[in-house]
């Protein structure tokens, strides 16, 4: 079968002369055949991707929601919510395939690595749930990696000793003056940098949204002993929070994604109980202690859409 083309001469033929009708049949097919191969070779991603066709959900407990009814899922110890943030954000922008893979407890390590939950159940590795036709990736993660379940039961224990003091902020204090808490940001930004980068390689057509950490306290004045942190701490915490969320913005300003910022004071631990967003110790409202409520989540989940630039936060609104 010969490649050549139709109107090509053979190599019998003499070459066509310059204006001749030979000649301008060979330009007219060379044309052609190179805007063939440009049509051919046009990137697919010329026609945006809808983030609706296809939407992944990882990260850690403040994405899966532990104890906001109902808890479903497999595995059930990842204690997602059918109330949770990327639920509302799956149903306000109608999702036609929606996977939420996050799982309480999770760590940037599982999204490439199987997490062992207790009752031996295990949680497989969340990027598992990346393909390359996703098109719309939420990501809540890092809190762990800084060691917000250590920080709080640590501080908790440390405000007995000196509830008007700083006992927690002494805690963390090192040798040379340093500050462990403050050390461990940016090695946690850098972990989440690598997860970004790896959701960039598995789904390189996604849309990629950064999700931020409600605030845990308020900027000064705490609550002390409905929530156990001594009065010196608290700035202290709140800026360690602060300094986490600045951290996840300037990775997903680096890494080209979305960043959903979900600060707002007054609604923090301390706040009454109908106007706060996430719990205390000892929850007024179905959720984790020290974790989102119903009420946060959906806060989150507007917050989210709002980043997509999606006005409308229910399909009924």
């Amino acid at each position: 079968m010969s490649l050549e083309s139709p109107d090509a001469p053979s190599a019998s033929e003499p070459p066509a002369r310059p204006g001749s009708r030979a000649a301008l049949r060979i330009a007219a097919a060379t044309a052609a055949f190179g805007l063939a191969g440009v049509l051919a070779s046009a990137p697919a991603a010329a026609e945006e991707a809808d983030p609706a066709d296809r939407y992944v959900a990882l990260g850690d407990s403040f994405t899966a929601g532990p104890f906001i009814p109902v808890t479903s899922g497999d595995p059930l110890l990842c204690l997602r919510s059918t109330n949770n943030y990327p639920q509302r954000v799956a149903e306000a922008l109608g999702a036609a395939d929606f996977t939420d893979a996050s799982c309480s407890g999770a760590v940037t390590e599982h999204m490439t690595e199987r997490q062992d939950l207790s009752l031996g159940q295990s949680n497989a590795p969340q990027f598992d749930a990346l393909t390359p036709d996703t098109t719309l990736v939420t990501v809540g993660i890092g809190g762990n990696d800084l060691g917000f379940g250590e920080v709080v039961l640590r501080c908790a224990e440390e405000s007995v000793t000196d509830p008007g003091g700083d006992p927690c902020r002494r805690h963390y204090e090192q040798d040379d003056g340093s500050d462990e808490l403050a050390g461990r940001i940016p090695e946690t930004g850098e972990k989440v940098a690598a997860v970004l980068e790896g959701i960039r390689e598995r789904s390189p057509r996604a849309t990629v949204v950064v999700v931020g950490y409600l605030q845990l306290l308020p900027e000064k004045k705490g609550c002390w002993p409905v929530v156990p942190v001594a009065e010196g701490d608290v700035g202290y915490l709140d800026s360690v929070q602060s300094a986490l969320n600045a951290e996840l913005e300037a990775r997903a300003a680096e890494a080209g994604a979305v960043f959903a910022d979900v600060f707002e004071r007054g609604r923090d631990m301390c706040a009454p109980a109908s106007e706060k967003w996430v719990e205390g110790i000892f929850p007024t409202r179905p959720a984790a202690p020290v974790h989102p409520n119903r009420s946060g989540m959906d806060e989150v989940g507007d917050r989210v859409l709002e980043a997509l630039g999606v006005r409308e936060h229910s399909p009924q609104a």
